[in-house]
């Protein structure tokens, strides 16, 4: 691996850190270095506004997804220059939390299936702020396991060569501020689950869709449900052939785990510091033993996942695509990140089971241990990345899948066992 710049890596450094600090919100910087998982920590502002601004004012300078092509809003740039302008982001980052889905999820797979005319219409809007994007998967039923939705989109009886779609979604990020959202469908439940899926785009404002969000623990509604009744949509949304939905979800599914993998914080900086300011008998927490032991344990982890994230970026300055070893980030950074909140907590004592604006680190770690469960599932549980480890990167068999070859309308369900 190799951790210096180039000469020319070093020079595009510096250009972003001039811009960045000629033109970010700085007003706004204070309330950012508090953001709390789930929330850019904006609240003298509409963050969704400022958000938008802040992603507008990139898109005029040429700052917007870098990694795109011009045509489509972006700036052609290479994929180092992208990890670049993210390292030096810093807490201005958290103002383009509404546009993650759409620039590193539903934007890449329509630049990858969507018509010439389509992505020159649709991807501009997305990568200058004008628009947020969803992505219209998981539903109550399947869990982890996306090929087993129901949501059913069949051919309008008219003629019109239109989709009918009937279903639900669930755990839906920020439909309740999208624009459009990506929409993985059954069109065929007479063959296997892999098989009988067809992927659209729509707008979130088409008649029959309705979003419902979802009271969390932590007392944001991030997540949602989403209803579709009776929703027409074109058969030029159509992103794929029919039937090759799932094929199309793999563009998506592997860009997802290398977005959240990659700009997943554990929090380890800061336990470190509340660490050196809390005391335990009159001493430095810090100075105990058992403490120093945890911080270290953290601390491998930590460093693990920062050189595992460097061989990505390595790569990508190779000019290479990384592969699936990106699921090693996101299994690890979850799960640390639970463990730290639970831990932090333990350290507070009694005064954890408080959370407001006096509680330590702002109330950091309570929001991180309310938001921690969400982030082993979102994106691949733990359980489908440790699969996805073992059969893609270390080459073990597979699960067995005795679903596998079964048409889906064959697959028993709670109602149907006997």
């Amino acid at each position: 691996m190799d951790f210096e710049d180039t000469p020319e890596e070093a020079a595009f450094r510096k250009e972003v850190r001039a811009w960045i600090d000629a033109n970010a919100p700085k007003h706004l910087e204070a309330e950012l270095r508090r953001a709390n998982f789930g929330s850019s920590g904006v609240v003298t502002e509409d963050p969704i506004v400022a958000g938008k601004a802040w992603q507008k004012k990139k898109a005029d300078a040429g700052w917007a997804c870098l990694h795109w092509p011009k045509e489509y809003g972006g700036a052609a740039r290479t994929p180092i220059e992208r990890v670049i302008w993210s390292q030096e982001e810093g807490p201005y980052a958290a103002l383009s939390g509404p546009f993650t889905i759409g620039h590193g999820m539903c934007g890449p797979t329509v630049m990858e299936w969507a018509s010439e005319e389509q992505k020159r219409e649709r991807l501009p809007p997305l990568a200058n702020g004008e628009e947020i994007w969803c992505q219209l998967f998981s539903e109550p039923a399947g869990g982890s396991d996306l090929a087993g939705l129901r949501t059913r989109a069949v051919k309008a009886d008219d003629g019109s060569g239109d989709w009918i779609i009937n279903g639900q979604k669930i755990w839906t990020s920020g439909a309740q501020n999208s624009d459009w959202g990506l929409l993985i469908t059954r069109t065929d439940p007479n063959v296997p689950k892999h098989k009988g899926l067809t992927m659209f785009f729509l707008s979130m404002k088409t008649p029959g869709v309705k979003v419902v969000p979802i009271k969390q623990a932590n007392g944001a509604s991030g997540f949602n449900e989403v209803y579709f009744t009776d929703v027409r949509i074109p058969d030029s949304q159509r992103l794929g052939a029919v039937g090759e939905g799932w094929k199309v979800s793999l563009t998506t599914l592997m860009n997802e785990r290398l977005s959240i993998g990659s700009s997943m914080s554990t929090g380890f900086p800061e336990l470190f510091r509340f660490c050196m300011e809390a005391e335990i008998d009159g001493q430095p927490a810090v100075a105990d033993s058992a403490v120093k032991s945890k911080l270290a344990q953290i601390a491998v982890r930590q460093s693990g996942l920062k050189y595992t994230g460097m061989r990505s970026i390595t790569a990508l300055s190779k000019g290479e695509t990384p592969g699936p070893e990106n699921s090693i980030g996101k299994l690890v950074a979850g799960a640390t990140m639970q463990d730290l909140a639970i831990y932090a907590l333990d350290l507070q004592g009694q005064a954890g089971v408080l959370w407001d604006e006096n509680s330590p680190q702002n109330g950091r770690f309570q929001a991180m241990l309310m938001r921690s469960p969400a982030t082993r599932i979102e994106g691949g549980s733990d359980e489908i990345l440790r699969n996805i480890i073992g059969e893609r990167v270390l080459g073990l068999p597979g699960d067995i899948r005795v679903d596998k070859n079964v048409p889906f309308n064959e697959i028993p369900t709670s109602g149907t066992r006997k």
